[in-house]
C-alpha cells in the first residue's frame, strides 16, 4: 500500500513578504488572499464608502510591495504590518475628505463587515473597555483624531490621552490573546 504523500506546506507570510522583496507576484496575490478580508473590514468601518475602501486596500498593498524588502519581523507579524500600511492610508482618506461633522452615534452605528468573525472579535475587544476608552479608541483609529486633537476635544492633558488610549489597547490585546496567553504574548 503507497503511503500518501506528504501535505504541501504553505508558505508563511513572512516568506510570501520575501518572496515579494524579490519580485515575485503569485507571493502579492497569496498575501492579498489571506489578510485583504480583515483591511476591507477595517477600512468599511472607518471609512464607509466602498470605492474608497477598495482604492486605500489596493494601495496598502502595493505599499507593501514596494517596500517589501524594509520588513522587520521582529518588530511585528506581516498581518499586524499591513494593518498599520492600511490603516495609515485610511487615516489619510478621512483627512482629505471635506471636513463634515458627523455625531458619535452616526458613524459609531454596526456596519455589517466582511468578514464576521474579525467584525466579532473586535466588536468584544472594544466592549472590554469603559465607556471612555472606548470613546477615545473609536475617535482615534476609526475616526484618525490626533492626540492633541483628542485632549482638544475632551479637555484632558495629551499625556492622560496618551496613557488611556495604550492602557485600553493593551487591555484589548490582552482580551484579544486570551486567558492562556503567557506574559510577552506567547501561548501557553
Amino acid at each position: 500500500m503507497a503511503a500518501d504523500p506528504p501535505p504541501v506546506q504553505e508558505p508563511t507570510d513572512e516568506a510570501l513578504i520575501r518572496g515579494m522583496a524579490a519580485g515575485q507576484e503569485e507571493a502579492l496575490r497569496e498575501l492579498h488572499r489571506r489578510h485583504a478580508r480583515l483591511l476591507y473590514s477595517l477600512g468599511h468601518r472607518m471609512l464607509r464608502q466602498r470605492d474608497d475602501v477598495e482604492s486605500c486596500v489596493q494601495d496598502a498593498f502595493m505599499n507593501a510591495w514596494r517596500h517589501a524588502a524594509r520588513f522587520d519581523p521582529s518588530r511585528a507579524s506581516v498581518k499586524t504590518w499591513l494593518v498599520s500600511i492600511a490603516h495609515h492610508r485610511f487615516l489619510q482618506e478621512l483627512r482629505d475628505r471635506p471636513d463634515v461633522a458627523l455625531e458619535l452615534e452616526e458613524w459609531d452605528a454596526p456596519v455589517q463587515a466582511t468578514d464576521p468573525t474579525d467584525r466579532v472579535l473586535a466588536s468584544r475587544a472594544v466592549q472590554v473597555l469603559d465607556r471612555a476608552q472606548r470613546e477615545l479608541v473609536e475617535l482615534a483609529y476609526y475616526r484618525g483624531y490626533s492626540h492633541s486633537e483628542l485632549a482638544a476635544m475632551t479637555g484632558l492633558p495629551i499625556g492622560t490621552v496618551k496613557s488611556r488610549l495604550r492602557a485600553a489597547l493593551e487591555r484589548m490585546r490582552g482580551h484579544l490573546a486570551g486567558p492562556d496567553t503567557l506574559e510577552g504574548g506567547e501561548r501557553a
